[in-house]
């Protein structure tokens, strides 16, 4: 889940490659990309050799590590991201605001998940906590920048926390896994960051002098049950075209 959620979200970052609005932000939007998914192989990888069952079958000799073969040979509905990483980009608002929600609810996640009784899963986060905390503060600084900026980047920021804000809940609601994987020590049950994930949302949109939406979140199945958008299909399809084609290819 925790992989799903960060392969997905590096996917979209890395769309904006070429596209930020200056150098600078160009390179960083990219950054955080790489960042993002070099914790996805690492989880991917820790997944697998929990659960080799979970792996997609390949050709016999095919040197497509594990990992790899979750993140290219699974459909859709068997990826267990939450929606909020999937649905496709916006302007630089949107990019901004997405950023901001799930890289506040992930630090407060792996700050935790530094204690895991995992030793593998412990180390993973102690490197994510480093990369989120520029994740957070790169989207936040953008965030009061947008809304205290001129009326046109004001009005786009909160069109993009109103468009992703019902998508937020999904970020801290359990799954049965995380809740067994917490109750063993080795996971983070998300909903119980949530308080403290708020309070930093809570003094960002304070100084950015937004306030924070009452638009409840989407209730029934969610992206970890496997429902997503539309969107999903149409982004795994493009970045898992050259896999598929060449399952015994070597890079």
């Amino acid at each position: 889940m925790l992989g799903d959620d960060t392969l997905v979200l590096s996917q979209r970052l890395a769309e904006w490659c070429s596209r930020g609005p200056e150098l600078e932000e160009d390179i960083a939007l990219a950054n955080m990309a790489l960042d993002l998914l070099g914790q996805a192989r690492l989880l991917l990888a820790r997944a697998a050799a929990a659960d080799p069952a979970c792996v997609p079958p390949l050709p016999e000799g095919s040197p497509v590590p594990a990992e790899d073969a979750l993140a290219f040979f699974r459909e859709a509905q068997q990826f267990r991201n939450v929606r909020m990483a999937e649905v496709p980009n916006g302007d630089f608002a949107h990019v901004v605001v997405r950023l901001l929600l799930f890289a506040n609810a992930r630090l407060a996640i792996l700050s935790r998940l530094c204690d895991s009784a995992d030793a593998v899963l412990a180390a993973v986060a102690a490197k994510g906590v480093k990369e989120l905390t520029y994740h957070r503060d790169w989207a936040g600084r953008w965030f009061v920048t947008c809304a205290q900026g001129t009326d046109e980047s004001r009005r786009r920021l909160l069109a993009a926390l109103d468009r992703l804000w019902p998508l937020h809940d999904e970020l801290f609601t359990p799954h049965p896994v995380e809740q067994s994987l917490a109750a063993r020590g080795a996971g983070v049950d998300p909903a119980a960051v949530r308080a403290e994930a708020d309070v930093v949302l809570d003094q960002v949109f304070a100084v950015a002098g937004v306030p924070r939406p009452e638009t409840p979140g989407l209730r029934g199945r969610t992206g970890r049950d496997g429902l997503h958008t539309e969107a999903l299909s149409r982004m795994l399809a493009e970045m898992q075209v050259v896999a598929r084609a060449h399952p015994m290819g070597r890079w």
